[in-house]
């Protein structure tokens, strides 16, 4: 007997045993028979989601990896329609020589246009530009029934926004049209600012914005005190008369295989959190660097997810809104101090005024903070729950992407729309996140 095959998340906490995999490949003409005949199935771009929400246990996931061409490319225009299972680190390389660039990136250039339109990802220009889905012109779905919907704000528009941060749910996506952003170059002038504290940071962002197009802050979860919050803001600008071409690839280095335990400690992380605020804040102001270390510093690390050993990570993102921001993300900091957690992977980034993409879009106006904490069982769990009462408390939400255990009743609380994108939900299509938010809940 053939041994089924399994597909993790990337915060290795999940793996989930499929039925079957089907590689999908250039237009096919509807869905595999072998997957309308299972009890539900899935789209699976690069399983670069942290939590379960790229998972379908015991039913079928489909690969889009194989739809990755290009359909069309206007470089007088920026105009771009590809399938979904192109990736971002693909479709830059084919126009950023031209001057143009993705319209938003995420930290990893390793997710699929199929991904960033599901997942309606965000990146560091987000109070300019919004999420990926504000770039979307149309795209075309493939529903179980058979027909293709050619969707926009015109044409469709439920399913339009349904499917923009829907999770893969409505449909398989076949192709996307966007729009690219002209750049003048390939690299980026770099600035970094210190911040001694949270209040600091909420003092500097908005004035820093104004000045440039990308902002994001790494903060040391672990300061305490007058301290509390403090680490470094680094914004940057698309650098006129760089290089329009990439420099050769540097070695990339890699983590070879996966420890039996985790390699993240509390003193690895005080340490570290130590060295990397006081190199920074040494090497603060102006730097001209290419795009990929700006936008993508751990791509570097081939496998770096490994470091957290067999039992894997959790990753919280929430956003706060805007006035109640500071004293929950100063609380969420004490209360994660007193764990004794800690996290090197702390990012604070204020969010910009667009109004969310879709029905189940993340991005909106607030402040979010995205931490990463090693899998320890019970304590992790409890931890991550008091972090959710402060951000409900608050009025924000958590990322459905970065999500692994938050309970039904949590994400009502957060997402009271999700009745609307269950009504528009393939029967077909389903997965293990949707599974467990919503199981009480029907």
């Amino acid at each position: 007997m053939t041994e089924e095959p399994r597909y993790g998340s990337w915060g290795g906490l999940q793996e989930g045993r499929s039925r079957r995999e089907l590689r999908l490949a250039w237009r096919d003409d509807r869905l595999p028979e072998e997957a309308l005949s299972d009890s539900s199935c899935l789209c699976h771009g690069n399983g670069r989601s942290y939590g379960d929400s790229c998972l379908n246990d015991g039913a079928t996931l489909m690969s889009t990896r194989g739809m990755d061409r290009v359909i069309d490319f206007d470089p007088a225009t920026g105009a771009f329609e590809c399938e979904p299972g192109l990736l971002i680190k693909e479709l830059l390389e084919i126009t950023v020589p031209h001057g143009w660039f993705s319209p938003v990136v995420p930290g990893t250039q390793f997710v699929t246009i199929g991904g960033a339109v599901a997942n309606d990802i965000h990146g560091k220009n987000h109070h300019l530009a919004g999420s990926f889905g504000s770039h979307v012109l149309s795209f075309e779905l493939l529903r179980s029934d058979g027909s293709r919907l050619t969707c926009s704000e015109s044409e469709n528009p439920e399913l339009f926004r349904g499917t923009i941060g829907g999770l893969g749910l409505t449909g398989l996506i076949t192709r996307i049209r966007f729009r690219l952003k002209h750049v003048p170059g390939a690299h980026i002038e770099q600035e970094k600012h210190v911040f001694r504290n949270l209040s600091q940071f909420f003092e500097m962002t908005e004035e820093l914005e104004n000045r440039f197009e990308h902002t994001v802050a790494w903060i040391d979860c672990l300061s305490k005190g007058r301290s509390l919050g403090r680490g470094i803001m680094m914004c940057g600008n698309h650098a006129s008369g760089s290089s329009l071409k990439a420099p050769r690839a540097g070695l990339l280095r890699s983590v070879p295989l996966t420890p039996p335990f985790t390699l993240v400690n509390a003193p690895m992380i005080r340490a570290f959190n130590e060295v990397y605020f006081q190199k920074n804040a040494l090497s603060a102001g102006s730097s001209l660097i290419h795009h990929r270390p700006f936008f993508f510093p751990l791509d570097g690390v081939e496998n770096w997810n490994r470091i957290y050993g067999r039992r894997g990570f959790h990753q919280y993102q929430c956003v706060i809104p805007h006035g109640a921001a500071e004293d929950a993300i100063g609380d969420m900091l004490k209360r994660i101090r007193r764990s004794r957690a800690g996290s090197f992977l702390a990012v604070l980034k204020r969010m910009g005024s667009q109004k969310p993409a879709g029905i189940l879009s993340f991005s909106r106006p607030g402040v979010t903070l995205a931490l990463d904490f090693s899998n320890h069982g019970a304590p992790t769990l409890e931890l991550l729950e008091d972090l959710d009462r402060i951000t409900r408390s608050s009025g924000g939400v958590v990322y459905c992407a970065k999500d692994a255990r938050m309970s039904p009743e949590s994400f009502q609380s957060y997402y009271p729309q999700w009745r609307e994108l269950e009504r528009l939900r393939d029967p077909a299509f389903n997965s293990s996140f949707w599974r467990r938010v919503t199981k009480d809940l029907s």
